[in-house]
């Protein structure tokens, strides 16, 4: 099986990966799959029921929405953030669906009460994943058409049901230069062949693409992380949702500004480029998965502290950064989750920061062995995060988790490289770990808001 960066960093649309990202590509997977069998046509009715988290947070998450757009035919990648909430009230206002109308030229309209065909089950779950959605397509005569059950397995991934007992993730045959599933064959292969971690990954990576194409497709990932920093440090006003929650990254900015040299201040920009992104995602602007929504503030953060605080910083390093990023985050994805509804947030948060403090290791010039050491840094501190959002909401404390996962990378990477890369947790332990404390993880604490701050702080 074999997992690119791009599989990692997907550019989309917020409030999260799970229960956004994922369930509106499982709908438009389903239409698209009614176009392929020749049943579009006869379809005259579709019913979408979510489970385990997807139905206890659905609301919060913005999955309804998702779930309507992707039934229309829109991609998060290229769904217009500006006007989906018009589209979607033109859906609720009208009672009537186009499917896939946003992709084909002869629209489909079809009738569809939301109440009765779009249904939260909050306390029912499927076996397979906490984020799973089954739909349905009938005729005219209420014949079924089409029936299919799609898992929301984290970082906008989505398997159907025919993977179910194969694995998490599409199966991939592909053939890499360097294979490697764990952080010790990772070390070996690097220390065989004299790449950095980055440069192992560019050779994996060259198996899907151009190294032209690989490049350009990372710059494009920076470039839309650095449009999502600029607008969340440019907006203010109230998050929507109900919790009332008040934008800070641009007010904030402001305020260090007029305080001197940023290179005082290093740390505190760094959180505010985290909480610029995830004030952004919550508002269901454009963001990267980075691995997740909910996480997507991490990386970006780190990487514009290299651009604006390392010596030497260039687009080169940008590349770099996110191959090796790319790299850690595929370990975890293959050996652990990085979904908060499977292992709680330590996946998410604390994957990302395990990445974003690799990444940053290897850009300021690390060994193999001080990328591995920094990567295990950021996992460790952030074993037994849960995932408990108020309201279901991804606003607090994610927007503020992130800020402190930032700074907890950078202060990781720092450590890393003061050492020679000799420590006595590997990285795999602490990932070994992490699935096993999610597994252990009660489930009220895994993204169905019934534990935690989720419950002990009142919405308001």
């Amino acid at each position: 099986m074999a997992i690119s960066v791009f599989d990692l960093f997907s550019i989309g649309i917020g409030p999260s990966s799970s229960h956004t990202v994922g369930p509106m590509r499982a709908a438009r997977m389903f239409v698209t799959r009614l176009k392929k069998d020749g049943v579009l046509a006869q379809t005259a009715s579709v019913r979408a029921e979510l489970f385990g988290s997807l139905g206890a947070t659905g609301h919060g998450h913005g999955t309804p929405k998702a779930v309507l757009l992707g039934l229309e035919g829109h991609s998060p990648r290229t769904v217009n953030v500006e006007t989906a909430d018009d589209e979607v009230e033109r859906i609720r206002k009208s009672g009537r669906l186009r499917l896939l109308g946003a992709e084909i030229g002869d629209v489909h309209e079809i009738a569809f009460d939301e109440p009765n065909q779009l249904i939260l089950h909050r306390r029912r779950s499927l076996p397979y994943h906490a984020n799973g959605m089954t739909l349905f397509a009938y005729d005219a005569a209420g014949t079924p058409l089409l029936e299919k059950t799609y898992y929301s397995v984290g970082g906008g991934f989505v398997v159907d049901e025919d993977a179910v007992g194969e694995d998490r993730i599409k199966l991939d045959d592909t053939v890499l230069k360097y294979p490697f599933r764990s952080g010790d064959e990772m070390l070996r292969l690097a220390n065989e062949t004299g790449l950095s971690i980055s440069s192992l990954m560019l050779e994996n990576e060259k198996a899907w693409r151009t190294e032209d194409e690989i490049r350009e497709g990372l710059l494009e990932i920076w470039r839309v992380m650095q449009s999502c920093v600029a607008r969340g440090m440019s907006r203010e006003g109230i998050l929507p949702g109900g919790l009332r929650v008040k934008r800070r990254a641009a007010s904030t900015a402001r305020q260090l500004r007029t305080e001197g040299d940023p290179l005082l201040h290093r740390s505190e920009w760094a959180t505010i480029y985290a909480m610029a992104v995830n004030e952004e995602n919550a508002a269901g602007g454009r963001v990267v998965t980075a691995p997740t929504n909910g996480a997507a503030g991490v990386l970006p953060a780190v990487l514009h502290y290299y651009m604006n605080f390392v010596p030497g910083a260039d687009e080169d390093g940008v590349v770099r950064f996110l191959l090796a990023a790319g790299a850690i985050g595929m370990l975890f994805k293959e050996n652990a989750s990085i979904s908060g509804a499977e292992v709680g947030c330590q996946g998410e948060v604390g994957s990302a920061c395990s990445m974003a403090a690799g990444a940053l290791a290897e850009v300021l010039g690390g060994t193999p062995e001080q990328v591995e050491n920094a990567a295990e840094i950021g996992m460790e501190h952030n074993l037994g995060l849960t995932c408990d959002p108020v309201g279901g909401l991804v606003q607090i404390p994610c927007i503020e988790r992130n800020g402190m996962a930032a700074v907890k990378a950078v202060t990781a990477a720092r450590m890393a490289m003061r050492g020679d890369g000799s420590h006595k947790v590997s990285l795999d332990k602490v990932i070994k770990t992490m699935k096993e404390t999610g597994a252990d993880m009660k489930v009220k604490y895994k993204e169905t808001a019934r534990g935690g701050l989720a419950v002990n702080v009142i919405e308001c």
